[in-house]
């Protein structure tokens, strides 16, 4: 499994990271999400096989929140 953390714009709810957490939690090839409110971060354990950092950073763009940054971690 491969491990990435999503740094996001600043986050103004709590409601706004249960939607991008749910969201990458139903994802195929993720195996767990976890959105942190209060740096503003996504980190996420998921397959390389199936889901690429960059399919995750673009499903968090559509849901309208913008994607500073992604780093393997």
């Amino acid at each position: 499994m491969a491990k990435a953390v999503m740094q996001l714009e600043t986050l103004t709810c709590p409601s706004c990271m249960k939607k991008i957490q749910g969201t990458l939690e139903k994802m195929d090839g993720v195996n767990r999400a976890k959105v942190l409110f209060n740096s503003s971060k996504a980190k996420v354990e998921f397959d390389e096989s199936i889901v690429t950092k960059e399919d995750l950073k673009k499903i968090v763009e559509k849901l309208g929140y913008q994607v500073l940054d992604v780093k393997t971690a």
